[in-house]
């Protein structure tokens, strides 16, 4: 029997039969053999189902009734697998071969991760960054490391960082037994943030593993005015339910400059759908951000680090 822990790579989907077939074909080259393959579709009308059940026979289908979005498909995704190791891949990706390799090495090399983020990449420009591990500003805005920088060897360092990217990530059954899956009712957008921030304050770092690639089609499945409002929306409820609150009595001028920052942005940009959207977005976070704000026992009920040193995973700039 290998010693190898088996790991699952989820895929959600919805209408991507034309993606699937380059993303499921480099998961056929792994080098990493102890693999599970589920696809989640999430009630796609075109024939992304008969594609995986005629040309994919070895990957697993777990087929929703309704679209669940992104959280509810990765979750059924996770209550399926058996893996002790949970990898999400984007059907709007492709993995070099030794991605899997490369994520379960790094968890291997650091005992204290309970997740590994990927070396994002372009998918028609290869050496541009898309993300090299997710960050976090004080001011409560998300970001990718690295994001649009030509990749010249600058991240090449299995270094912590605050999270990883779900589009191309890795993550410890035994980490997500204990805080919990994603959350759906965030639906779409932002669930990466909010797991990285439940694991940090539970004590599960996230290393960065450099030599985890993918190539990702950027917007492929998602863009435009949906993705603004739920990027709009989530990144309040991120605030309200993670964000620590004596960071937060701290720091919150530069939270609400932010926000106003990008809601004059979208005021300058009215005549286009996607500022709309996320204006619509923000006012529907700030409506619910007192809800919200209930959930944070739950997260914190979990607590073993210090604000100090979740406050020095943060981005200052």
């Amino acid at each position: 029997m290998s010693t190898e822990p088996l790991v699952s790579v989820i895929i959600p989907n919805w209408n991507g039969a034309g993606l699937l077939p380059a993303c499921l074909d480099s998961l056929r080259a792994q080098t990493y053999r102890r693999l599970e393959i589920i696809v989640v579709d999430n009630a796609s009308t075109d024939h992304s189902v008969t594609l995986v059940r005629e040309q994919y026979p070895e990957v697993r289908l777990v087929v929703l009734p309704e679209n669940r979005g992104l959280t509810g498909g990765v979750n059924a995704g996770i209550r399926a697998a058996q893996g002790e190791i949970i990898a999400l891949l984007n059907n709007d990706a492709e993995a070099e071969p030794a991605w899997v390799e490369a994520l379960v090495q790094a968890l291997e090399s650091h005992p204290e991760a309970g997740s590994a983020a990927s070396k994002m990449l372009l998918h028609d420009r290869r050496d541009v960054l898309n993300s090299a591990g997710d960050t976090y500003g004080l001011d409560g805005i998300p970001g990718n490391r690295g994001v649009w920088e030509r990749d010249v060897g600058q991240y090449d360092h299995d270094i912590e960082v605050f999270g990883a990217c779900g589009g191309a990530a890795a993550y410890r059954r035994a980490m997500l037994d204990e805080i919990g899956l994603f959350d759906e009712e965030l639906f779409m957008y932002c669930e990466d943030v909010d797991l990285a921030w439940r694991a940090q304050i539970a004590g599960y770092r996230c290393v960065f593993a450099p030599a985890a690639r993918v190539y990702h089609r950027l917007s492929a499945t998602g863009g435009g005015p949906l993705a603004s409002f739920y990027t709009g929306r989530n990144t309040l409820l991120v605030i309200a339910k993670d964000y620590p609150p004596a960071l937060l009595r701290r720091y919150w001028p530069l939270v609400l400059r932010a926000q106003l920052r990008i809601a004059w942005d979208a005021l300058r940009a009215w005549r286009g759908a996607a500022a709309r959207a996320r204006l619509r977005g923000q006012l529907a976070g700030l409506r619910l951000f007192r809800r919200w704000t209930r959930k944070r026992a739950e997260v914190y009920r979990l607590r073993r680090v210090s604000d100090a040193e979740l406050e020095a995973l943060l981005r200052r700039g």
